[in-house]
């Protein structure tokens, strides 16, 4: 059995591979080179992340492939269902990169809140001529006691939710399918606290929350300014999963019209140009798609693809 890792595996990953018999083929292929070496080849299984485009003509034109495996928080790239019609294997990973994202999750509120992405700015210019007028303008408000609101139900939201809970949040989960979350936070010296939370009306959510963060992968869902203008005066708003789930020029509106006050991105309509309007507005924390960029991260994705494969094809 051979498989093409075609966008990044640790090593890990790959030795789970090969102990199990696959050939394993570490090469970085074109896309419009892929047809050809699949086909020459014959490759079983190609392991891809956001970058390489798997869609029907590709799948049509391949037919020893058996397998396609994603490392991405998402697999827009890939006709999944055409794929499963054809009787092709899909894995993919979201509990191997979930606290990574989670963890950026928090940065962006930490930073937000205590104005760190302006004051990182303004600190080199005027840090030693305006010390104590910087130090007046970025007063900031804190996250303990505040409720955070999760729109969708899945590894990523339910690893959020742990730390805010960490941090003395209320959390708020809504989702169209999910009925309820359970959450296991685990501490350093073993003890364990379950919190078992449902999901209620989207509604309540955006109306109640004083932080969002978007979780959802449906294509049809977008936050835009219907949902924004039902929102509490000064909400924060998040995305660190999935571009499109956020109307940007509609959030851009609300920031400057109100109600909301911070806004963080790490996923973007148009990727990877986002909006000049987004990347030029001092009020955002934008960072460039790093929600699963950790060593621990690729790593926990690496074994995880590596375990469901060698399950389902061995």
């Amino acid at each position: 059995m051979k498989i093409l890792i075609n966008e990044g595996i640790t090593q890990e990953g790959v030795v789970i591979l090969e102990e199990k018999g696959f050939e394993v083929v570490i090469t970085k292929v074109a896309q419009e080179q892929l047809e050809n070496f699949i086909n020459d080849n014959n490759i079983d299984a190609i392991l891809i992340k956001n970058k390489t485009q798997i869609q029907q003509e590709l799948i049509d034109a391949c037919p020893s492939l058996k397998l396609i495996a994603s490392g991405s928080t998402s697999m827009d790239n890939v006709d999944v269902q055409y794929a499963i019609d054809q009787g092709l294997q899909i894995v993919h990973s979201e509990e191997g990169s979930a606290n990574a994202i989670a963890e950026l999750i928090f940065a962006h509120l930490l930073g937000m809140v205590r104005n760190l992405h302006q004051a990182n700015r303004e600190m080199p210019l005027e840090g030693d001529m305006n010390f104590k007028g910087l130090q007046k303008l970025y007063g900031g408000t804190e996250l303990k006691g505040k409720t955070l609101g999760l729109i969708g139900i899945n590894a990523t939201s339910i690893a959020t939710a742990k730390i805010a809970i960490g941090l003395g949040m209320k959390v708020l989960m809504t989702d169209p399918e999910e009925t309820e979350a359970s959450i296991e936070l685990e501490f350093f010296d073993g003890q364990t606290v379950q919190f078992d939370l449902n999901s209620i009306p989207f509604e309540e959510v955006i109306i109640e929350s004083d932080f969002i963060s978007v979780h959802l992968h449906n294509h049809d869902f977008k936050l835009g300014e219907s949902e924004f203008n039902k929102m509490k005066d000064g909400v924060g708003i998040i995305n660190c999963v999935k571009g499109g789930l956020i109307d940007e020029l509609a959030l851009v509106k609300a920031m400057e019209k109100g109600p909301v006050k911070y806004a963080a991105l790490d996923s973007f309509e148009n990727e990877p140009n986002p909006e000049i309007q987004l990347l030029m507005n001092p009020n955002l924390s934008l960072s460039p798609k790093i929600g699963s960029a950790t060593n621990e991260a690729q790593q926990k994705v690496s074994i995880e693809l590596a375990n469901q494969i060698t399950a389902l094809l061995s």
